[in-house]
């Protein structure tokens, strides 16, 4: 898929398709220089009606002659009230509908869906970003594979002062596309591909293509960190768990890093807390926090961003065997504090307290750890936005804002001093749960008994980060937001 500028009159472009905002009045949303044959044709067109008035909606109809085969109409209600959140919504129904046709060349006039809130950068980010996400195809092991046919090329036409705003808007929407690619690939492999290791090696082949430094920990090695915690849930797998570190290190040497800690559960049966098997095979996807920091580790290596961030992964599986780790059973965190695990399913928080607890030694600016980590997130939130836990207020508002420019929405919670005493252990420092209620909260609370040295947020994506039913995948998200957060970094 290509991307281009145009800045020729659209009376001298030819393309296979030309897309068209219609207002409810059914007229042209902005005044483009057509040939006097094409606005006659698209004038017929518009008279039959056939598009609906539902903003979004999406009409293709072929054209008699000229120099555009088709004609895909779109419908604004008004231009001026057009957002961010509405010109994303109606790309992506663009391309769901390219994708019965065959098209190669694509003509985007930028102007028609500009506004006070709506620049030029904005529409090329969020076509872009719109375009290589609705023609993204899961890397199926299905013997019988058949051709892409999203194989096409989008020229936005835009006066020549647009240029730098559009190809601004093109670079960082591709580049936050291929990163969401990345985490949907990882996301969707069966857990007897992607392990620890394929993780790992992920790490590596990004870190050599961006000139990153990358570093896997081994079981020994891990032991030597006395990360307790962490290797009490890999205790029941016969895979090797691992602890990745990819670094980029291209902001000053005296800027403090930003850190991104994922959550790397490569397969989450429960343990001995043996989880239902209805859906189970779902827990593939208990890895989708590890494969966000990838993902965003590959965009913001394709930006070059001028800063340094952090990736660390605490990869294994969670598996029930004669050695795994029993409810009950106490283990000693890095940081030294004990656990009294009470459910082997609340793994995940497990794993990431130690990470946590090693983020400490880059004194970093934030840390942000992302993770599938509570079924509590889904019956709070369901699955259209992801939760924010911070004492951090300016950090919760950055993300909250990068949420919203990203269109990758995210919703604060509360993380209470008043919750805590739910997670009092008679036998140990602390407990890996705190009952029923409130269960995304106590697991952030947990984990916040692990952050108190640096400027911490916890992304609970357990609503968002893959997709069930007949549409079954992972989503890419929160790639988005986190990318916005630090490319918005780069420009304060």
């Amino acid at each position: 898929m290509k991307f281009q500028l145009k800045s020729d009159s659209i009376s001298k472009l030819s393309a296979d398709i030309i897309i068209l905002a219609i207002n409810k009045s059914n007229e042209l949303c902005s005044s483009l220089s057509l040939s006097k044959f094409i606005q006659d044709d698209l004038n017929l067109i518009i008279k039959l009606d056939d598009l609906s008035k539902d903003a979004g909606s999406v009409n293709i109809a072929h054209m008699h002659d000229g120099a555009f085969k088709r004609v895909c109409f779109v419908r604004i209600q008004k231009q001026d009230s057009l957002d961010e959140e509405g010109l994303l919504k109606l790309a992506k129904n663009i391309f769901k509908s390219f994708k019965s046709i065959k098209c190669g060349t694509i003509a985007l006039p930028v102007s028609q869906f500009i506004n006070k809130k709506i620049n030029e950068g904005t529409v090329a980010n969020l076509f872009t970003k719109a375009a290589i996400d609705e023609s993204y195809e899961i890397n199926s092991l299905k013997s019988d594979k058949k051709a892409s046919k999203n194989n096409y090329q989008i020229n936005f036409q835009a006066n020549k002062l647009d240029s730098n705003s559009i190809k601004l808007g093109i670079k960082e929407g591709q580049a936050i596309a291929e990163g969401m690619n990345l985490t949907k690939d990882l996301g969707n492999l069966p857990p007897n591909i992607c392990t620890p290791t394929y993780l790992a090696n992920q790490a590596k082949e990004i870190a050599k293509d961006f000139k990153m430094k990358s570093t896997t920990l081994s079981q020994k090695q891990i032991e030597k960190l006395k990360m307790g915690s962490f290797l009490s849930v890999a205790k029941g797998s016969r895979v090797e768990p691992k602890f990745i570190i990819i670094e980029h290190k291209k902001g000053k040497k005296s800027s403090k890093p930003h850190v991104l800690v994922g959550k790397g559960i490569t397969f989450d049966s429960g343990g001995i807390s043996l989880k239902p098997g209805a859906a189970m095979d779902e827990m593939k996807y208990d890895m989708c926090g590890a494969a966000t920091v990838l993902g965003v580790m590959k965009t913001i290596g394709l930006l070059n961003l001028p800063l340094n961030v952090v990736g660390l992964i605490p990869a294994c599986e969670n598996m029930p065997d004669g050695l795994a780790v029993k409810p009950g059973d106490i283990v000693t965190s890095m940081s030294g504090q004990t656990i009294e695990i009470l459910n082997t399913d609340a793994e995940g928080r497990l794993v990431l307290c130690d990470a946590l607890t090693y983020a400490e030694r880059y004194k970093p600016e934030t840390v942000i750890d992302i993770a599938t980590l509570t079924g509590a997130c889904v019956i709070a939130l369901g699955h259209h936005a992801s939760a924010v836990f911070s004492k951090s207020d300016d950090l919760a508002k950055d993300l909250l804002e990068a949420g919203k420019k990203s269109i990758d929405k995210a919703w604060r919670m509360p993380l209470w001093d008043e919750y805590q005493p739910l997670l009092n252990s008679n036998f140990a420092d602390i407990a890996n749960i705190g009952g029923r209620a409130a269960g995304s909260i106590t697991a952030a609370c947990f984990l916040s008994r692990f952050t108190k040295k640096y400027s911490w947020a916890h992304i609970d994506i357990a609503g968002t980060a893959w997709n069930s039913g007949s549409n079954k995948g992972a989503t890419g998200r929160p790639v988005s937001l986190l990318s916005q957060f630090l490319i918005h970094k780069t420009k304060k």
